[in-house]
This record gives structure tokens, sequence and C-alpha cells, in this order.
């Protein structure tokens, strides 16, 4: 069955980016093989049925998907020592073995927001704002944790008809290493619902035509929910715009306090590290040393995980500086032994 070799081949790729990532850049982490199972959180393989997405919209995926709700991919993030939004409704993984993707929905009851400003988003704009954000954030952060805003990989656009708003930026680290977002915000009747691709520079455009085709359609708003079904009378109305919902969605609502400037390099902070990162950092990596395309024997992983020696990791750059080349080590040996590294 096509879930079950999705288990071996994709679980823990996915979550190493969080293990790996968070202890190069943050608090010391680690985890062994045992510490999650897999198996245990509730995956649902597409059937072309309906799946709910929290109580806001449905997914339809086929066969060659599955989905996790809002409550199991909280869990599949904090069994890996990581902290989730809280705001997660649902997550789509492809179970195709040569496909790293991740499509997350998410879900911010801000209020209603008009659209009003479909005709006025100011792209040029945007991305000095974006710039300005993270040079701010960067006077903040050792070297090694810097990132740098280079354009647009899309501009902002707006599709009416879908209530949708959808851009990528372009950015690199300080290794000059390329990444990647790509954001799909749809409006409903009391907020939006957000959608994340986490994918690679070099796979992204042919991973976004896959969200594109196979799963954005087929996510509906429920009836009641919508953009449409908004009721001034009985509904809240948030004071945010589309450019509001670009620039950081209802954290723009402490702007006044802590200024334009002071507010991106928070979200820049909060959001790029731990969400978009972890994932292009670990297909850089596993892209470099090639893909895996044998399934590994969940024994081994076992029998390797009791041997793992649990060591804490250092907290000065330099020291961190070396634990990435240790890891880049234990990728060599993956490679060699066919099967994770089990211990950070």
């Amino acid at each position: 069955m096509k879930i079950n070799c999705f288990f071996k081949s994709h679980a823990t790729h996915f979550m190493m980016a969080w293990i790996l990532v968070i202890s190069t850049l943050a608090a010391p982490l680690s985890v062994s093989a045992e510490a999650v199972n897999e198996t245990s959180l509730n995956w649902i393989q597409g059937s072309n049925q309906p799946l709910p997405v929290g109580d806001i919209a449905q997914v339809t995926i086929n066969e060659d998907y599955v989905f996790l709700n809002g409550t199991d991919i909280k869990t599949y993030i904090r069994e890996y020592g990581q902290i989730p939004s809280d705001l997660e409704i649902g997550a789509v993984f492809p179970i195709d073995e040569d496909a790293y993707w991740i499509a997350y929905f998410e879900y911010v009851d801000s209020g209603h927001i008009s659209d009003d400003e479909k005709t006025k988003i100011d792209a040029d704009k945007l991305l000095d704002s974006f710039k300005a954000g993270t040079e701010e954030a960067n006077k903040e952060v050792a070297e090694h944790s810097r990132l740098y805003v280079d354009g647009w990989d899309i501009a902002p656009v707006y599709d009416e008809s879908l209530r949708s708003l959808t851009w990528s930026l372009l950015l690199h680290n300080y290794k000059g290493e390329k990444i990647i977002n790509y954001h799909v915000r749809i409006l409903t009747r009391t907020g939006y619902l957000s959608v994340i691709l986490a994918s690679d520079p070099e796979h992204l455009a042919a991973d976004r035509a896959t969200l594109e085709r196979d799963i954005l359609p087929n996510l509906v708003i429920n009836p009641g929910k919508t953009y449409e079904d908004f009721d001034p009378a009985v509904d809240k109305k948030s004071s945010m715009g589309l450019t509001g919902l670009i620039l950081g969605g209802a954290g723009l609502a402490v702007a006044k306090k802590a200024g334009l400037f002071g507010l991106l390099a928070v979200l820049i902070k909060k959001f790029w590290f731990v969400l978009i990162l972890p994932f292009v950092w670990l297909f850089n990596k596993l892209r470099g040393k090639g893909k895996k395309k044998q399934q590994e024997d969940p024994a081994e992983e076992t029998n390797q995980a009791d041997g793992a020696d649990h060591s804490s990791h250092p907290s000065d750059p330099q020291q961190e500086a070396d634990e990435d080349s240790r890891f880049k080590s234990k990728f060599e040996l993956e490679e060699e032994n066919k099967k994770p590294p089990t211990s950070l």
C-alpha cells in the first residue's frame, strides 16, 4: 500500500528538517528515531472524498496524497521538539518518495478583511518594507542566522473570483543559498485561510504546479463561511487590508507601538527561521547528497536509536558552526548506511 511506503520514505526526512535547523539556529535538542511513532498519527490517504480542514473548509485529495488534521499536525510538530503556531488546521503530504514538499493549512480569525485594496497593491513598496524589516532583524541575530530579501518570485496578485491573495519572496541566507517561500491567503467571512507551501528553489515551480493543480482547486470554503457570507450586522470586521495581510496579518495590530520595521523584524524572526527555512535547508542537504530511494528497515532504525549518542548542543556561534559540519557527516553516514541519523 502506498501509504506504508510513505511512512518509511518521508516521515523521517520531513521531521529531520525541524530537528537539524532548530538545533543549529536555536536551542539544544536531542531526539532519537524512537521519539516519535509516525504511524500513531491519523494519516488519511486520499480517496477523492472531502476531508474537513478545521470547520472552515474541505479538501478533496486522491490516493497520491495523505492528510493530517489540525490536531495531528500540531502533534507532528510538537513531538519533534518544536512549537506549533496553534493556527494549524491541517496539512497535505505527497506519497511519492521523490517528492519532498508539504502544504500547511492555517486559519486566522482576524475578522472580515475587505478586498477594497485589490487594485491598489503596491508591490515595490511592499518589497522595500520587507527588505527594511530584514535589515532590522539581521541586526539582532548572529551572522549565520541572517536572511536577505532579493525580490519577488511572484509579486502579490489578487484573484477576485477565488478571493485569494498569492505571493512568493526570493531570499538567501548568509552562505548565499537561495530560499523561496510561497503563500496563498483565501479570504473568508471572518478571517482568512492560509496555505503555506514548503519546498526548495529547484523544485518549487513543479511543486507549485502540483499544488495549484491538485490541491487548491479542491480546497473549498464551507457554506456559511465564505467571503460573500459576511454580515456586517453580526460579524466583526478587521481594520487590516490586503497590504496588511501580506506584511504580517494580525501582527500589524502592534504596528503603531512597535513601528513597521520593528514589527517586520519580529515577524521575520518568528516565521522565516522557524517555518520556511528548516525545510529548504534540509532539501538542499538531501538534494546535494542525492535522493534516498531505498526503504529503511524499521528494525534497523530502532537498533540505531538504542545506541544513539544524546549529546547537548553548544550555544556559541563558532560551536554551532562546528555542529553544522557534524550534521553534514551524519548525512554522509546516512548515505553509507542507507538509514537516517537517529540522534542529534
